[in-house]
């Protein structure tokens, strides 16, 4: 490795930077950290926000620490440049699995000597190990979604292509050096299924970006109100943040709502996060939604806070989830929430949420009604669920995610010296 100049890996661009020197070959510098992203073109957001937030604290914080840099390859297009629009989504997936599989292995192959560390952001990612260093590789596991049909395999039958490249996955994250959780659900999830052994585990909570507070902004506000119309009197706005993958149960979202609409026909759906999914927008046209479904395009944090902050509840329907960040942004912002009840989610909504079993839509539609009828008619009451909220979420902290990650890579680089 080069002690004259640092290297800087952003997407696939190298750009050279001078930095401080640790003691490697007689040199002094600091030890160097490839925080291992997802590729853009996935549509991943919570991922790239990991990313981020873990970057803007290791760069602001603990640089007399370590040297932490972003590595993502240019994602190339392959087949997808060729295809007509009819085959575009096949292309894409064929492209997917091309860069995934080869081409991200073999641009990290050739650095393997440029890091002291690599921490591998999504455990989706963690067949990138067997490229990788493996005693010196971290990866953060936030759900057992991508194991489905190695975990449960008659409930999530897939072809042998697919069971191959999941095993592959497995394998990667088993021999990491160290594997971080995002909630106690899903580390206990692993040891369950004796994946990894204890002492190699540790369960790091996400943080919520201060930008999500109950404090007003006002140029967020304006864009929200551009976006959803002004904020009347009698409007009811409930908020759906996140995808529309089968796991957050879109159906039962829908289906809820069309009941509150029933109590309150004043009632709108926000939804952030992608357009409807072609099942889905079948029971949407069933439910007859159309006038009362606001679907908004990608927007900035400061705006979704704001959306937050206009919505009078935040729905999470979800079966299954990794950690549930909405839900932390959401209480942070003053707006209470009504969850699945899933370990997990307690763990990140604790007393300050409400919970209904997992597609129970009677139950979900009674425990929504409720709240909002205590909204108009017990004020104090309800701002003390909003209040209750913001204070539970001030334990979720990126500065705290970012050092106690800081403590593992210190772990695993004592462990190899």
């Amino acid at each position: 490795m080069s002690d004259e100049n640092s290297v800087k890996y952003d997407n696939g661009q190298i750009a050279r930077q001078s930095r401080p020197t640790l003691e490697y070959n007689g040199v002094r510098r600091l030890p160097r950290v490839a925080i291992v992203c997802d590729y853009l073109e996935e549509g991943w957001p919570s991922m790239d926000l990991v990313a981020d937030m873990l970057l803007d604290q290791l760069h602001h914080r603990h640089t007399t620490e370590v040297e932490a840099y972003r590595v993502c390859p240019p994602f190339r297009r392959v087949i997808g440049r060729f295809s007509s629009l009819k085959k575009q989504k096949m292309a894409f997936n064929f492209d997917r699995f091309l860069n995934r599989f080869w081409l991200y292995p073999q641009h990290l192959r050739r650095y393997r000597s440029q890091f002291d560390l690599f921490h591998v952001i999504d455990h989706s990612y963690a067949h990138l190990v067997h490229a990788l260093p493996a005693e010196r590789t971290i990866v953060t596991c936030n759900d057992l979604d991508a194991f489905g049909c190695l975990l449960k395999p008659q409930q999530d039958s897939r072809s042998t292509l697919f069971r191959c490249m999941t095993r592959h996955i497995w394998t990667g994250l088993q021999q990491a050096a160290f594997v971080t959780c995002i909630s106690d659900a899903t580390r206990n999830g692993l040891l369950q299924h004796d994946m990894l052994k204890p002492e190699r585990t540790e369960t790091i909570y996400l943080g919520v970006d201060p930008i999500f507070s109950h404090q007003p902004d006002p140029g967020a506000d304006a864009e929200v109100k551009r976006l959803i119309g002004e904020e009347g009197v009698d409007r009811i706005d409930l908020l759906h943040v996140g995808s529309t993958i089968p796991r957050k149960r879109i159906d039962v979202l829908l289906n809820v709502f069309a009941r509150v609409r029933h109590a309150f026909p004043q009632a709108r759906l926000l939804r952030v996060g992608g357009p409807f999914q072609a099942e889905q927008m079948d029971l949407f046209r069933q439910l007859d939604l159309a006038s009362s479904v606001v679907v908004l395009p990608f927007i900035e944090r400061d705006v979704l806070a704001a959306v937050y902050r206009r919505a009078a509840l935040v729905l999470q329907p979800s079966e299954a989830e990794g950690f549930g960040l909405p839900i932390a942004e959401a209480m942070a912002c003053g707006t209470p929430v009504v969850a699945s009840d899933l370990a997990v989610l307690r763990e990140v909504g604790g007393r300050a949420a409400s919970y209904c079993p997992v597609a129970n839509i009677e139950g979900w539609s009674h425990t929504v009604i409720n709240l909002l009828s205590e909204r108009l008619n017990f004020p104090e009451r309800w701002e003390k669920c909003r209040s209750d909220g913001w204070d539970h979420t001030a334990q979720f902290s990126w500065r705290t995610y970012a050092e106690r990650m800081m403590r593992v890579y210190e772990r695993v680089l004592a462990e190899v010296a």
